[in-house]
């Protein structure tokens, strides 16, 4: 008798459903990972190892907040034997699409599953909460133990292999997160300030005890008005900010205009560089890592604002060396 037939409609694709698949592949295949941002697909590359085949759906420069699903993307999705998204609304229009394969598959919201609501911090409108919580490594960390299981469920024989990748990586992010709070302390109080295009870094600024002021929402889905560009610059002129960022997935041409508001108040500021906030950087780059988009973003605005950077733990020394990064700030080092 022939295997029976069934599908799925997504977006007006039906798209089959095989049964049998999973159980017919060799053990020694790599799990197939989908990601919906390059935040969430570095732990899985990290914990996962040789272990996990990893895709990453929105890739450098995307706006999740405005991405839609394509015919591909749902194409991937149903060859997966694991899905792993945000959560928090992050993921937009493709929220969607998740529900119905959650039915189907391992799909799992890692913020959701991993963080406490106790340490969300809550916006208005839909979102409910601020979905960008890898801007606080502290938080972002708590997702590896949901990343490990999910993919230890689908492939138990590498179970303790991605165990212990999972604990090597925690204990790299627990040495980032403590070298974010000292470079950032070293700003100056007056200066320690962090202006963006949107409320991207709620988390950072929490976590790191840095002011930071957004001149759009949580979301990229609306444009900025001309008084919250005036009401930013009228911020950055009183406090006498130095520098002011534009984000890799948004048009600088916003932050522009605060610097072009802040001259008529008689103070100037100037653009401190381009920060990742929903997306990483290019694969192959220090930026396309979740440790190097913290790390850039972190020397980025620790020089803009006048701070000073601390060296690098001993936890990032090997990481470090792989992307030939100094450990430590020549500026700040004893006699020079």
């Amino acid at each position: 008798m022939g295997r029976a037939w069934t599908g799925v409609a997504v977006f007006g694709i039906l798209v089959p459903l095989v049964a049998g698949g999973e159980a017919a592949r060799a053990d020694t295949t790599p799990i197939d990972a989908v990601a919906t941002i390059g935040m969430i697909g570095d732990v899985v590359a990290n914990v996962g190892g040789a272990c996990v085949e990893t895709t990453t759906i929105m890739g450098p420069g995307v706006d999740p907040h405005l991405y839609q699903a394509s015919a591909g993307d749902v194409r991937r999705f149903q060859a997966a034997d694991v899905i792993f998204y945000a959560g928090y609304a992050l993921e937009g229009q493709l929220g969607n699409v998740l529900d119905r394969f959650s039915r189907m598959k391992p799909t799992h919201a890692v913020a959701p599953e991993s963080i406490e609501e106790a340490d969300l911090i809550t916006v208005e409108g839909d979102y409910g909460y601020d979905p960008h919580l890898w801007m606080d490594v502290s938080l972002w960390r708590q997702t590896v133990p949901t990343i490990q299981s999910a993919l230890a469920d689908v492939r138990p024989d590498c179970a303790e292999a991605m165990q212990a990748n999972g604990e090597r990586y925690r204990d790299q992010l627990a040495a980032l997160h403590d070298w974010v709070a000292d470079a950032v302390a070293s700003i100056p109080e007056r200066q320690r300030v962090l202006v963006t295009a949107h409320d991207a870094f709620g988390y950072y600024g929490r976590a790191y005890g840095i002011d930071v002021i957004g001149v759009q929402g949580i979301s990229t889905e609306s444009e900025a008005g001309i008084a919250d560009i005036r009401h930013m610059a009228e911020v950055v002129a009183e406090r006498r900010v130095p520098a002011v960022f534009v984000e890799s997935t948004i048009n600088p041409r916003t932050i522009q205009a605060v610097t072009d508001a802040t001259r008529q108040h008689g103070h100037t500021v100037r653009i401190g560089g381009e920060l990742y906030s929903d997306a990483m950087g290019e694969a192959g780059t220090v930026g396309g890592t979740y440790i190097g988009m913290i790390h850039e973003n972190t020397v980025a605005i620790v020089e803009a604002l006048g701070g000073t950077l601390p060296p690098l733990p001993e936890a990032l020394h090997g990481w470090a060396q792989t992307w030939e990064i100094p450990i430590a700030n020549p500026e700040s080092q004893p006699g020079e």
